[in-house]
Formats: structure tokens, C-alpha cells, sequence
């Protein structure tokens, strides 16, 4: 057997290949989506609420039209149909139309006037329609009811002239036949313009109506997009307040509890922590310079001192030379130790994994080991006793470092000579313990105030940053850290910080 044969179609030119006109085909053009998105999101809020309300409702006035249209429709056209059928079309009438079509004499009778178009229908297709009336072409529904296979029909079709009509054919049940003897069926048909033509007035009256309708909701949406956004406008008028003058005084009116109140209330929050921040760093400042003054004036005394010496050849005496070098020293060492408290207060914690200040789980005790070597060197005559349990916490391990040294230094400084300082860790709590004079109750609120130094401690070294690092450390820790009154005299510093006895199991995959 032969295969068929399949003619040759040449490819369809591709992309970069010449049409028919010789030339390559054109890259496609931006899409109208997305030329329209882009136009529409460079329109202002207002306008873009406005056209979203009038989009929404053209859909429901247009979902609402559709919907009467068609229920207009179908029952017009059903109230056409019960029309039809109520149609009683008689064997007289029957018997002359047959006659009419035949052109016999014995038909010759005179029709009354109708509205409807009455025609017979045989089973072989044949039409015999009434006088002045245009023929109708018969269905193969039309058919089925006059050979007996249907019992009615209802359908639309156009007569011979064009016109649309809407057709009822019933079976009939007399003894008439056509000219060969086929079985008839009667048609009752009427044109549709009953129907179409208040179909139409009705569109035309719901087209107007929801032109109105969606003018009125564009209307109305920009009206009251305008009305909405005012807090909007007072708040981006705020905003750029803030952003020209720098002025973080200014509040926002901020009533009920809606999403624009919410959000006023959060901007009034924040400018109130931006104006506090704002303070805090400028009296850090005014406390650093007032504290920085104070040894770069001695500083500078005791350098101009040895300068003038040298240059007037004045000699200063080997003792008196050396304490001004030990002075120049200690005030060096002042001011170092002054600038890294300050780096340390400035300092953002770093979470990041690898970094030098990540925060991870470090074994407390281990810690507090470590700067009781340094608070036993610091202190040579003092007593230094410990009791320390294992606890594990999540911090930053030079950072927890440098606040306990921190408090064991407080403890070692005002420490008399010969005392003992009591250092203990139990379930997380450690306390540093020393015999000095202890801190008056009226002070004890100011302890951890930046630069904040109790008057009777003001001639001794120190920054008055060190509770402040303590503090910002137990903080960022989870914890907390309090100074009071030891009981038969002393003061006593508790540093609380979450965790547990035991480290917790590594996960797989950490180092």
C-alpha cells in the first residue's frame, strides 16, 4: 500500500528571517499592560484611589446592566413565545391556505388581516405561507414536527426579505395534506423587532445611566480620596518639616485609632526618640568635652612647665621632674582609658556569624576567673575570695569581659587597704562585694548615668563611664545589673544574666 503524498509547505520565515516583503521582522513593541501599569503607578495616590473606585464601579454598573439585559431579553422573548403558541390557527384557515398555495379555485378565499406570518410546513421541506406575507425557509426542526418526530419547536430565523423572525411550529393534527400527501406542520411566526427594539431603547437607557453612575463614582472617589488623605498631606507635610529643619519638636494630631492614627502616633514616637537620641548625644558630648578638659588642661600645664624649663634653662629638680613626667603619664593613661570607654559606649554590637563581637554562648565563670587574676594584680593587698558555679550565656564575650572587670575595679578602688572583696556566681547571679564606704541611697539612682562620679569619688582615677558600659553590656545580654547598700557596710553590685548550668548540645553543621 502506497503512502499518501503531502504536499510541501515551505517554513514560515523565522524571526530574523526576511518576510514577504523582503524585509526581517520587527522585535515586538513594549506591551500596552505594562506601558499602562508603568503610567499608573506615576500617578498620585489620589488619582490612582479615584480611578480604582470609578474601574470598580463601571464593573458593577456594567455587571448590573448585563445582567438586566439578559433578564429583559429572556423574558420578552419568552412572553413572544407564550404569544405565538396561544395562536389558534383553524382547519378552515388551514384548508383555505393549502387552496391559496395551490391556486385552485375552490381556495379562493379572503384572508383577515394578521400581524403574524402563518404558513404550513410539510414533511418534505415545502412551505406554503400566508398572502402578503414573506416566506419563511423551514428548519430541520420545522420538519421534525410535520414527519411527527417533534412535537413543537420555538426558534429564530430570518424570512425570505432579510427580517428576523421568531418561529412557533406545532404539529398538525387534521386530516389536511399537502398536493403528494405529506403530513403538515402549522408555523406562527412574528418578526423580532418587538423584542430587539426595547432591548435597545433599554441599552441605550443603561448606557446612560452608568456613564452617569461612573462620572458620579469618579467623582465622588477623588472627592473623597481627597477628604481621606488630608492626614496624608499633614503627615508628608511633617515629614518634610522634619527633613528641611531638622525641627523634631513637631507633633502630629493623632485621634481615633484608624491606620492614619496609627501611623501618626508612630511618627510622633519617633521624632520623640530621634529629639531624645538628639539630647542624649549632645550631652554625651558636653559630658565628654567637660570630662576631657579637665586632664588636657593638666596636661597642658605640666608640658608648658617642661617646656619653659628647657627653654629658660631653668633646671627643674630630678624629683620634682619625675612626679611632672608621672603626672604627664597618668594623665595619658586617663585619657586613653576615657576615649575606649567612650568607643565602647559608641560601639554597635555586631551579631554577625565570624565576627570578632558576635554574640555567642560563653561560659560566664570562665570569664569572672579570668578578671579576678586582673583584680588580684590591680589590688596586691587586698583579699579577693570566689565562689563560682558554671552558667553558660549568650553574649559578646569581650564586651561581658570588660564589664566585669569593670565591676571588680569599682570593687578594688574603694576597697581599704588590706579588705577583701567578695566575688560570687550562683544561677546565673553574680555579686561583687566590697568594705569600703559604700554609696549614700540619694546616689544610688545616678550610678549608671554616663560620667555620673560620686562626690567623695571624684579624686580618684576613672572616667565614670564603667557602670555605663555595665549597664549597655547586661542590657544587650538580656539582663540586668543594680548597686546597693551591703549589709554591714560595703556596697554590693549584682549582675543578672539568662542562662544555664550546662551549654546547650551543638547543632550539626556548626563549627
Amino acid at each position: 500500500m502506497s503512502t499518501p503524498h503531502t504536499p510541501h509547505t515551505p517554513d514560515a520565515p523565522g524571526p530574523d528571517e526576511p518576510g514577504p516583503g523582503g524585509g526581517a521582522t520587527a522585535a515586538p513593541a513594549p506591551g500596552i499592560v505594562e506601558r499602562a501599569a508603568r503610567r499608573y503607578r506615576q500617578l498620585p495616590l489620589r488619582s490612582r484611589l479615584a480611578m480604582l473606585t470609578a474601574v470598580a464601579v463601571a464593573v458593577a454598573v456594567a455587571a448590573s446592566a448585563a445582567a438586566c439585559w439578559l433578564i429583559t431579553r429572556d423574558r420578552l422573548t419568552e412572553q413572544l413565545d407564550t404569544t405565538l403558541r396561544s395562536v389558534d390557527v383553524g382547519q378552515d384557515y388551514v384548508q383555505a391556505l393549502k387552496f391559496s398555495c395551490s391556486g385552485t379555485a375552490e381556495g379562493r378565499v379572503t384572508f383577515q388581516p394578521t400581524p403574524y406570518t402563518i404558513q404550513l410546513v410539510s414533511s418534505s421541506g415545502d412551505v406554503c405561507t400566508s398572502p402578503e406575507k414573506e416566506a419563511i425557509p423551514a428548519q430541520r426542526t420545522d420538519v421534525a414536527v410535520a414527519d411527527g418526530r417533534l412535537a413543537n419547536t420555538v426558534h429564530t430565523t430570518r424570512s425570505a426579505n432579510g427580517t428576523e423572525m421568531r418561529v412557533s411550529t406545532v404539529h398538525y393534527p387534521g386530516p389536511i395534506t399537502d398536493a403528494r400527501g405529506n403530513r403538515l406542520a402549522i408555523s406562527v411566526a412574528a418578526p423580532m423587532d418587538q423584542v430587539t427594539q426595547p432591548l435597545n431603547q433599554l441599552a441605550l437607557v443603561l448606557l446612560i445611566v452608568a456613564g452617569v453612575g461612573v462620572l458620579g463614582a469618579a467623582t465622588a472617589g477623588l472627592w473623597v480620596a481627597r477628604a481621606g488623605l488630608k492626614p496624608v498631606d499633614r503627615l508628608t507635610e511633617a515629614v518634610e518639616h522634619v527633613a528641611r529643619t531638622e525641627d523634631l519638636t513637631i507633633r502630629i494630631p493623632a485621634d481615633g485609632e484608624d491606620e492614619i492614627a496609627r501611623l501618626s502616633r508612630s511618627f510622633n514616637s519617633m521624632t520623640a526618640a530621634l529629639a531624645a537620641s538628639r539630647e542624649l548625644q549632645q550631652q554625651l558630648i558636653a559630658d565628654a568635652g567637660h570630662e576631657l578638659r579637665t586632664p588636657l588642661t593638666s596636661l597642658r600645664m605640666n608640658i608648658d612647665l617642661l617646656v619653659r624649663s628647657e627653654r629658660s634653662g631653668r633646671q627643674i629638680p630630678a624629683a620634682d621632674k619625675e612626679a611632672l613626667l608621672g603626672s604627664v603619664k597618668a594623665q595619658m593613661g586617663e585619657l586613653a582609658a576615657l576615649i575606649g570607654d567612650l568607643q565602647e559606649l559608641s560601639r554597635t554590637p555586631d551579631a554577625g556569624p565570624g565576627s570578632a563581637g558576635a554574640v555567642r554562648v560563653v561560659a560566664l565563670h570562665e570569664i569572672v576567673g579570668a578578671a579576678l587574676e586582673r583584680a588580684r594584680l590591680r589590688g596586691p593587698s587586698l583579699t579577693v575570695t570566689a565562689a563560682l558555679d558554671p552558667w553558660y550565656v549568650r553574649a559578646e564575650p569581650a564586651a561581658l569581659e570588660r564589664a566585669v572587670v569593670n565591676l571588680l575595679d569599682n570593687a578594688v578602688k574603694f576597697s581599704p587597704a588590706g579588705g577583701t572583696v567578695e566575688v560570687g556566681l550562683t544561677a546565673g547571679e553574680l555579686t561583687v562585694r566590697d568594705h569600703g564606704p559604700g554609696i549614700a541611697e540619694d546616689e544610688l539612682p545616678h550610678v549608671f548615668a554616663r560620667f555620673w562620679r560620686s562626690p567623695s569619688a571624684r579624686s580618684l582615677p576613672g572616667s565614670g563611664l564603667g557602670l555605663s558600659i555595665v549597664a549597655r553590656t547586661a542590657e544587650q545580654a538580656g539582663g540586668g545589673v543594680l548597686l546597693r547598700a551591703a549589709p554591714g557596710g560595703g556596697t554590693e553590685a549584682v549582675l543578672t544574666l539568662p542562662g544555664a548550668p550546662a551549654p546547650p548540645p551543638e547543632l550539626p553543621g556548626q563549627p
